[in-house]
């Protein structure tokens, strides 16, 4: 090495590095630190092996590493929205579609058939826009890929609007918030509007969020898998009180069913006065919501019983859902069908978009903004999806027609739960299919009949 240089010899460039190291060091700063690295062994983290650690540092790194387990926040409380501990468990092995008989298969599609007998197959188109959205929408800088999904985020809002949703004194949950886009228009479309709280959900940690660029209106990220989220104990609704919306843009699977738990069942009746805490203490401080069992002739004050005041979740990824977190349980038993069939049908509902997509350069072509949007789409199984053409007794065709029939199958379940629970549901189209191939939305208001038509 030339004295006064570094003596780190650079194999790709066959020569010593050039650079001037301290006094008294042999290295400059980067190659010193590199040859102490060389004799330093790294290990996987015993909290997530995915990553490596020094080995010398595992303690230090043991103390702030991501995976480690943190404090449990205040709304945690376990499996809360996981639904019934006693149901009727799943075979633990499972014969893939691929590997069932012709004669299996026509019974299996049989059985869809005659299930899906009386439902309406033909869902109402509701594709409609917000102003909220249209400078945006107008914006030649947006690509195709963000032009989809701001006509379908601004068909969310123009449903919500149609349901008079879009109000004051209201907080906004956002289930599977991601970046919190869909949040984020709802904050434009009530930029004038008083007393709003946004609730973002996503268990994941997520780059690029947008809620931070907000100041007047308040939002708040809950860090949390759905499945143990207990709304009733986030601070801001125990202090604010305020009827609770919830919203979800391609809510995967199950995640749909927990957030209807979630709103449903573990908020909805402690709300109602069905948990141990004492109701005087809510009807003190919570006008909204006055005792639902106690002024059960008043029907002019029913809306306000309500602490649910709507849903509106974009559907997504019906091959995802899981027979224990179904809410729809009792209306597949009532029509003859059980955790077997589920498994099944929930497998073939990949057949309604598998093989309709374009498999080269989509994913690509897209701005890492949108990327968790189309993975949604795209995340089915292959074997699922060829198994058919395996059998060789379904078209193409066919198979699209029976794997929409089972996604419908499952909505209806869910729409039935809501309507049990006195809620009008509805499913719509809210987008054409060239747009998004998950194109239906579901939404739910408390009914009519409990109470007084909106004006």
């Amino acid at each position: 090495p030339v004295p006064g240089r570094c003596a780190y010899f650079v194999e790709r460039k066959k020569r010593f590095c050039k650079m001037i190291p301290a006094a008294g060091k042999r290295f400059c700063g980067e190659h010193g630190q590199q040859e102490k690295e060389n004799d330093r062994k790294r290990i996987p983290c015993p909290l997530d092996p995915k990553h490596t650690v020094y080995e010398d540092q595992l303690q230090k790194h043991l103390k702030k590493c991501n995976s480690r387990e943190k404090p449990k926040p205040v709304y945690f409380v376990q499996d809360i929205n996981a639904g019934l501990k006693d149901v009727t468990e799943i075979p633990e092995k499972q014969v893939p579609i691929s590997s069932l008989s012709k004669e299996e298969l026509e019974n299996l599609i049989i059985k869809l058939k005659k299930a899906s007998n009386g439902l309406e197959l033909h869902l109402k188109e509701q594709i409609l826009t917000h102003q909220a959205l249209q400078e945006a929408l107008n914006d030649p800088k947006n690509g195709e890929a963000a032009f989809k999904h701001l006509k379908q985020q601004a068909s969310i809002l123009g449903n919500m609007e149609k349901l008079h949703l879009l109000g004051p004194g209201r907080c906004f949950v956002e289930f599977g918030a991601g970046r919190g886009k869909l949040s984020h228009w709802v904050d434009v479309a009530l930029q004038n509007v008083e007393n709003v709280q946004f609730l973002l959900v996503e268990r994941a940690t997520t780059r690029f969020k947008v809620d931070g660029k907000h100041r007047e209106s308040t939002f708040e990220r809950l860090q949390v898998d759905i499945q143990h989220l207990c709304l009733k104990k986030v601070p801001v609704l125990e202090k604010k009180k305020l009827p609770v919306v919830g919203i979800g843009k391609h809510l995967c699977g199950a995640a749909t069913d927990l957030a209807l738990r979630c709103l449903i069942e573990s908020y909805t009746a402690c709300c109602d006065g069905e948990s141990e805490e004492p109701a005087p203490k809510r009807s003190r401080t919570d006008k909204t919501e006055v005792a639902s069992n106690n002024s059960a002739d008043n029907e002019g004050n029913k809306e306000d019983c309500k602490p649910v005041a709507g849903i509106v979740i974009a559907l997504c990824c019906h091959h995802k859902c899981d027979w224990t977190h179904y809410v729809g349980r009792e209306f597949f038993t009532s029509v003859g069908l059980g955790p077997v069939e589920f498994h099944y049908f929930q497998r073939m509902s990949s057949w309604a978009t598998c093989g309709m997509r374009e498999t080269k350069g989509s994913r690509s072509e897209e701005s890492e903004e949108h990327a968790n949007d189309t993975e949604h789409e795209q995340t089915f199984s292959k074997t699922e999806c060829a198994s058919d053409t395996l059998q060789g007794i379904l078209t193409a065709e066919e198979r699209k027609e029976i794997g929409c029939l089972c996604k419908l199958l499952i909505d209806h379940g869910r729409v039935e739960y809501l309507q049990q629970r006195g809620y009008e549901a509805a499913l719509q189209y809210y987008t054409e299919s060239a747009v998004s191939l998950e194109n239906v939305l579901l939404t739910a208001i408390p009914s009519p009949s409990l109470i007084s038509e909106p004006t």
